[in-house]
């Protein structure tokens, strides 16, 4: 009973079908005719002109997002355990040329404006260090968390009154999105983030993630950075087409509702050993080495986190019977 990653979950079958439908002879590389509809289908979704762009995986999209916002001797401010600094072998740095990222602590592995304001206010306006031109942070969290559309503004605010980028790393953008029943407009450039790294691949895609520009100017560049990076990939119709399919009739909030209801019974039966509160597909739950053990020998897969803790992430084809067994096992510890 697999708990330990949403990477692990099947492929939608709609994605399959969208696969199949896209086989067939097209322009090689992002000419051909679905990703040149990109930019349309995800404006429509955003309620503004956005240029968007298919690469295959979050830390290509993340790290290219990055390329776009800052130089090689420039700063990034990240939470300490942002992905971008934990779990990407260096790709932020390397992408960028060379970019330092700058940590900054927060419940949930959420940053707050004053936390923000005041690594700000220690940097020194010279050549001897790195001088911070982005921000960035992950919307649902590496803990689960959820910014809310006003928490995201007031990063906004602080990033244009600094004249600072804003990127939002959105592996899990669907599960904030459905866990808030708001826009993803109001979640993203009408809270003043300028670069979105749009996941699909934990949702049900199989192999495309989404770099959505607010400030589509941005996107010129990242068409040179995506080649060099060796992410241009010649047969680009079949990313195009995951993407396509799993926006058509909303399957990506679908997805990710069923994800989120999955966690949050499983959390409804431990509430007094919740780490963080579940607000996407992620449950951090305390448990002592012994609890974790009987889990396992029960047949739950899952990843420690840390000492005395354990992360269960729930997917969008979770099946129900393993819900309601991890409940019912977790309940009675």
């Amino acid at each position: 009973m697999r708990f330990f990653s949403d990477n692990a979950a099947p492929v939608c079958p709609e994605v399959f079908a969208a696969l199949a439908a896209a086989n067939h002879v097209d322009t090689a590389y992002d000419g051909d005719a679905i990703s040149k509809s990109l930019d349309g289908v995800f404006s429509d979704l955003f309620e503004t002109p956005v240029a968007a762009l298919w690469v295959s995986s979050g830390t290509a999209a993340n790290a290219l997002a990055l390329a776009a916002l800052v130089q090689p001797y420039q700063a990034v401010i990240c939470h300490a355990d942002a992905h971008i600094q934990g779990d990407e072998c260096g790709a932020p740095e390397f992408y960028t040329g060379g970019a330092k990222l700058m940590l900054v602590e927060g419940p949930g592995a959420k940053i707050a404006p004053d936390r923000v304001a005041g690594l700000l206010g220690s940097v020194r306006a010279d050549v001897h260090q790195a001088q911070p031109a982005a921000i960035s942070i992950t919307n649902a969290t590496e803990y689960g968390c959820v910014y809310t559309p006003d928490q995201v503004a007031a990063l906004g605010d602080l990033a244009r009154a600094r004249e600072l980028g804003f990127h939002m790393d959105g592996a899990r953008f669907a599960n904030a999105v459905a866990t808030l029943g708001c826009s993803p407009a109001d979640l993203t450039w009408r809270a003043g983030v300028d670069v979105l790294s749009f996941g699909f691949v934990k949702n049900g895609g199989l192999s495309a993630e989404a770099l959505i520009f607010f400030r589509p100017e941005l996107a010129a560049a990242t068409r040179y950075r995506r080649k060099r990076a060796g992410h241009l990939l010649s047969k680009g119709r079949y990313s195009a087409a995951q993407l396509i399919a799993m926006l058509k009739d909303d399957l990506w909030l679908r997805n990710a509702r069923a994800a989120n209801a999955a966690a949050g019974r499983i959390a409804s039966a431990a509430p007094d050993r919740l780490i963080e509160p579940v607000e996407a597909n992620e449950i951090f739950i305390r448990l002592s080495p012994a609890e974790a053990a009987s889990l396992r020998a029960q047949g739950f897969d899952f990843y420690d986190w840390g000492e005395g803790g354990a992360r269960f992430v729930t997917s969008w084809s979770q099946p129900e019977p393993e819900v309601a067994a991890l409940a019912a096992a977790l309940a009675t510890l």
